[in-house]
């Protein structure tokens, strides 16, 4: 490729020059190339040792002029071929301009000028974002890797590193090469080369250890090996990498979502030397994703930028160190020490952002009021202009009508109601609406609306509430209220202590950053209600289903007030994110959110909880529960040792786990003590129910450490809990069902809710959010891998009874199946990903390939090797395989045609063969004319409608002869339609049964596609060792079936010949009717075999074809036999077109193939799919790729 001109001080080390001429030279890297000895193994490597392979390629042409010692690189190429192609647009393009220029410095002048014009061109041709920010040494290290590795252009590279990769006990120094879908290394030590390419989807494990024996390494584990790489500048920094490429894998394997790069990310104000576009694409990931999990932001927010500053906190009258972060809609600031105090402040609520007096004391501060007049004061900013006015220009792009309108929620609200959303107002008007500001689900919470006709309570419970309330308006005073208010260890504590009934909603909303996104889209909710009503899905009846299960010991869910306003909430989120749709458990969370606020606040706290702060929780694997419950398996076995090895045993923790993360507790606590755990959740996030669940573990430790088996171990755990109570709550008491069902006589004692988390802090307090995401990271590649496998091991267990190859065999053949439809969801296919893999179906329909895809595995293993035929028998078998006509066919479809193949007995075969040839296997694209195409697709399709046309009267008749009323009158016609319906219900249960097919039921065989059927059995032999005995057998059979359907032809046409004599057409004689027959496939075998055809003259002496009339003496190969051969030509067919009259069955090819051993024993050979596949594995494998020479220099050598 054309690189921009850069000087060369020595020509001449560790490069050969090829070619010359008076101002260019084209040079070969020693090395590279034929021979090299020593000197060639020294240089390969150097270069991989210090990075030349990927910074050099191992060819370059060179400027140089007369008088100048100084050379310029201005071309360099990764083959000859490529070389060669820059080298003659130099010698015929440049070379005559720059001959007459006087100057040396006129000539290197404008040979710059003419490179980079020609590289501006092309970058503006590609239009490629990638290639405009990324350095030359990246594309050249890219470019490197796709060489090295096989890999496609689509394969993006992220990064590469420096590293050894320890193979036995000896380090290879190398390469490590980190692209989106494969980690890839390569090595080069004194001729020992090394190379290895893991795909990400493949990876079980990956983690980061220091041992004796790998120093600072990283382990990467798949199913079969281990892989361990050490030596690296920065291993976090790779880690990290690898972590987020790993993450994306996972991903993909879970619901399909390939890669998309962030266009819309800012391009960098100079390109790096080493950091690719994607590299920073992945850094900016992280940093949003870490951003929007500490301030609970939702997940299209994205950083700007942050910058160290000190806020001004009025309530302890000092400042505060701390990080300030800006993003495209909000301002956000947390100190540098924990909980010491954090603040989010939307810029829908910022109303004056201005540059305050600077002084020795507050050096550059910046102060930013909002609508409800608080003022915040943030100083020693180091960029305060540039912030600024990055401010304001988000203020500018934030929407007039969110930043304009005022959410009650976000202004001092009474104690009492945790306001009216904003959409309620408008939605009032529409009185036809299933959701509208009139209902009382749209004003209040349910708990509010069923507790407002009760008389007021003053005993000590009471007042021990409004203490708390008023400690929270004191706090809301000093702190702030709504959005903008200041989040400090007080308000912790508080929260600890429990939320105020009349507060939990509004609080809800603020701490899981729900009223943030309620704010910012108005009416989204009503609308997306509206939308979701009325439609039928399987979610919706799910729904239907658990609607009276949820809660429905609490009066508010007892009416159909709370049971509507549940169906909506539940159907409105299940139209608004498909993917997860209902899952149970979200029922029984959506009824508690219900109780506290409005359907709408209800809604985007369900959205929060499903989409932000319990990830994949919900979806249709619970894939996120499964997750933290293996992370808290790893954090019992940390903190409790023994109890862990127990449990273990027992497999009590995968069992109780499930319940605990999924419903936070709700399900087997009751509601008073799990709501004040819901309260710490929504502050602290998920850390809090690990806390708890590990201190619930710790107080029944000496219990769990006797118990004998896992059902005692769950009695235990399931009355501690039913006993867990909330001392202090004003309502009255819930019922808990499961507590109901497992109190005995003996209950055990109460616990208080509020000392269990305070236990959970004391003792497990250390836990931190950060750690828990690493841990989550971990267990997520175990749990999605495992699922994988359960998934193979359901599709082996249901495929087994119905097909005939092994287990192993089953499962290496879904492995290559699912790797052939992961592949083209990276490097393009023509259906999208989606449309080929549904998670919603079985697991033997789930992955999809089209026809293209479905061409690359039959090459590779099917056992009807036709050469250059492959593609077309793939095509037809693709479309008998493709019943629903969709353009796509999943595995069992997949595995059943190949089944039919290796393991069917020789009719199977022959079945399947034959049916390759008939319609639909066989479209009419492929046949030699149109109108014959036509024909017989019209006289197949008269077939069917005459089947049906008789099948219609025999119903007639079976009907009409029911109409005689047996009893006479009204009452024997009522029966007659009563008969008559069932009647019909009952033939069409049997028109959808699927009938065994058996010989009888193939059609017959026109002589065209007998032809084909000729012309594919021609190509399937060319690899025999009994080759030509297979040869001539086949002549000897077609010539047989030839003969066969001759005679048929006279039978059934002896009538029609009778009545009225057939017109001759043109160019026909009347003695060579009989053989013209003969005489045309007689030519298409030859025409197939590319040999000369014989004479008419022979062929009307001769009218039986034998085999050594079609078959040569010569050897036959199949390559010969093109695709597009003709099989008769233009002409003959004008002089003597097919016999549309002539036909055989399945029952006479079969009998005449049993007539030749050798094809009998051809068929009934039975053939192994293993080596097939291991084959397949090894071409997936990237094989070892000689850099010297392409097969452009390789030809030119042997010539």
């Amino acid at each position: 490729m054309w690189i921009e001109p850069e000087e060369v001080l020595l020509a001449g080390a560790l490069w050969v020059s090829e070619r010359a001429n008076p101002f260019f030279v084209l040079q070969r890297r020693r090395g590279h190339g034929r021979g090299g000895g020593l000197s060639g193994l020294l240089v390969g490597t150097l270069d991989v040792v210090l990075d030349s392979s990927a910074r050099v390629a191992p060819y370059r042409i060179l400027l140089q002029t007369a008088d100048s010692q100084i050379y310029w690189n201005i071309a360099c190429g990764s083959s000859r071929k490529e070389i060669t192609e820059h080298w003659d647009f130099l010698e015929s393009n440049l070379l005559q301009t720059i001959s007459i220029f006087d100057n040396d410095e006129d000539v290197i002048t404008f040979v710059k000028g003419k490179i980079s014009g020609i590289i501006a061109e092309e970058n503006r041709l590609k239009r490629s974002e990638e290639q405009e920010e990324n350095s030359g040494k990246f594309l050249e290290a890219e470019l490197k890797m796709r060489k090295l590795f096989g890999m496609p252009e689509e394969e993006k590279l992220v990064n590469y590193y420096s590293c050894s990769y320890w193979k036995g006990r000896v380090p290879r120094q190398g390469w490590l090469y980190l692209s989106i879908n494969h980690l890839c290394f390569y090595s080069f030590l004194l001729g020992k080369e090394v190379t290895l390419v893991v795909p990400w989807t493949e990876v079980t494990q990956l983690e980061k250890n220091a041992t004796l024996v790998f120093p600072e390494s990283v382990r990467v584990s798949t199913r079969n090996a281990e892989h361990f790489f050490s030596m690296f500048l920065n291993v976090n920094d790779t880690f990290k990498l690898m972590e987020q490429l790993a993450n994306i894998a996972m991903r993909q394997l879970l619901d399909n979502e390939a890669f998309a790069a962030d266009r819309s990310l800012p391009k960098a104000c100079k390109t790096l030397k080493n950091v690719s576009a994607l590299k920073r694409d992945f850094d900016a990931r992280a940093k949003n994703e870490r951003y929007r999990s500490m301030f609970r932001l939702t997940q299209d927010e994205r950083l700007d930028g942050h910058t160290d500053c000190t806020l001004w906190t009025p309530f302890a009258k000092m400042h505060v160190v701390g990080q300030l972060f800006i993003s495209n809609n909000y301002i956000c600031f947390s100190s540098r020490e924990e909980d010491l105090c954090q603040l989010i402040i939307p810029l829908r609520e910022v109303t004056i952002v201005e540059k305050a007096d600077s002084s020795s004391v507050l050096p550059c501060p910046v102060s930013i009021s909002t609508k409800n007049k608080m003022n915040f004061l943030f100083a020693n900013l180091k960029d305060r202009d540039f912030l600024v006015q990055r401010i304001s220009d988000f203020l500018q792009r934030t929407p007039d009508g969110s930043w304009s309108d005022t959410n009650p929620l976000s202004l001092i609200g009474s104690s009492g109601s945790t306001g009216v959303p904003q959409s309620a107002g408008s939605d009032s008007v529409h009185e036809g609406r299933h959701y509208h500001g009139g209902l009382p689900t749209a004003q209040q919470g349910l708990l509010r609306l069923y507790q407002q006709d009760g008389p007021e309570d003053l005993g000590p419970k009471a007042m021990k509430e409004r203490m708390k309330e008023e400690a929270w308006n004191i706090h809301f005073s000093e702190f702030g209220r709504g959005v903008c208010m200041y989040r400090t260890s007080r308000t912790r504590e508080l929260v600890l202590n429990g939320i105020p009934e009349r507060l939990r909603g509004e609080l809800w909303l603020l701490f899981s950053g729900a009223q943030n996104e309620m704010a910012s889209h108005p009416g989204y909710y009503g609308d997306l209600v509206e939308q979701a009503t009325g439609l039928c899905s399987l979610a919706t009846e799910e729904i239907e289903r658990d609607l009276h299960r949820s809660m429905p010991e609490h009066r508010a869910f007892q009416n159909e007030t709370g049971i509507a306003a549940l169906r909506r909430v539940l159907t409105a989120y299940a139209h608004r994110n498909p993917n997860i749709g209902y899952c149970q458990a979200m029922n029984i969370v959506t009824s508690v959110l219900l109780l506290y606020g409005t359907e709408e606040e209800a809604f985007w706290l369900l959205v929060a909880l499903c989409e932000r702060m319990l990830p994949d929780y919900y979806n249709t694997r619970v894939v996120g529960a499964l997750v933290d419950q293996g992370v808290f398996e790893e954090l019992t076995r940390a903190f409790l040792p023994p109890l862990y090895d127990h449990m273990q045993a027992l497999g009590v923790i995968t069992t109780i786990s499930l319940s605990w993360f999924l419903t936070l507790f709700l399900s087997v606590m009751p509601f008073d003590s799990a709501v004040l755990l819901v309260d710490c959740f929504f502050y602290e996030g998920i850390k809090v129910i690990f806390q708890v669940a590990l201190a619930v573990l710790h107080d029944n430790m000496d219990a769990l450490l006797v118990c004998g088996d896992e059902g005692e171990a769950m009695t235990i755990l399931g009355r501690y809990l039913d006993n867990v109570v909330n001392k202090q709550t004003v309502a009255p008491p819930t019922p808990h069902l499961h507590a109901l069902l497992t109190s005995g006589d003996d209950p055990p004692p109460e616990i208080d809710v509020f000392d269990l988390i305070k236990a959970s802090y004391e003792k497990f307090g250390s836990l931190r959010s950060d750690v828990i995401e690493q841990m989550r990271f971990k267990q997520r590649l175990k749990v999605i891998q495992s699922l994988e496998d359960t998934a193979k091991r359901s599709v082996v267990r249901a495929m087994m009874s119905e097909l005939a190859f092994s287990i192993e065999e089953l499962e290496d053949l879904y492995c290559l199946f699912k790797s052939k439809h992961m592949t083209s969801c990276y490097w393009g296919s023509s259906s999208s990903a989606a449309q080929r893999h549904d998670p919603s179906l079985p697991y033997l329909e789930q992955y999809r390939i089209d026809p293209v895809q479905f061409a690359q595995l039959f090459s590779a293993l099917s056992p009807w090797v036709c050469g250059s035929h492959t593609p077309t028998l793939s095509a037809r078998l693709f479309r008998l395989l493709d019943q629903n006509q969709d353009g796509l066919v999943n595995f069992k479809e997949f595995s059943t045609g190949l089944s039919g193949m290796y393991h069917g007995d020789m009719t199977e075969k022959l079945k399947l063969l034959y049916k390759l040839h008939l319609p639909p296997a066989l479209c009419a694209e492929e046949a030699e004319s149109a109108l014959e195409a036509t024909h017989f697709f019209t006289e197949d399709r008269l077939q069917e409608s005459s089947f049906l046309s008789d099948l219609d009267s025999v119903r007639q008749q079976e009907v009409t002869s029911g109409e005689e009323p047996k009893n006479g009158g009204e009452d024997g016609e009522e029966k007659k339609e009563v008969k008559d319906y069932r009647y019909y219900l009952r033939m069409w249960a049997k028109e959808k049964e699927p009938k065994r097919e058996t010989i009888k039921d193939l059609p017959r065989m026109n002589q065209e596609q007998f032809i084909e059927l000729c012309k594919t059995l021609y190509n399937m032999f060319s690899e025999e060792p009994s080759e030509q005995q297979l040869y001539h057998a086949i002549a000897t059979v077609a010539s047989l079936l030839l003969r066969i359907g001759e005679v048929g032809k006279k039978f059934g046409n002896g009538a029609k010949k009778a009545e009225a004599p057939p017109p001759a057409r043109p160019g026909e004689e009347g003695p060579g009717e009989g053989t013209s027959t003969d005489a045309q496939v007689c030519q298409a075998l030859a025409d197939a075999q590319l040999e000369p055809p014989t004479s008419d003259e022979e062929t009307k002496d001769d009218t039986s074809v034998s085999s050594f009339s079609v078959v040569s003496s010569g050897s036959l190969q199949c390559e010969d036999i093109a695709d597009d051969t003709v099989l008769v030509s233009g002409e003959e067919r004008r002089g003597s077109a097919l016999d549309a009259d002539w036909s055989i069955t399945f029952e006479q090819v079969l009998a005449s193939l049993l007539t030749e051993p050798a094809l009998v024993e051809y068929f009934e050979r039975k053939m192994d799919i293993q080596a097939k596949m291991a084959a397949c594995k090894a071409q997936r494998a990237v094989e070892r790729q000689i850099s010297s020479a392409s097969d452009h220099e390789l030809s030119q050598h042997s010539s």
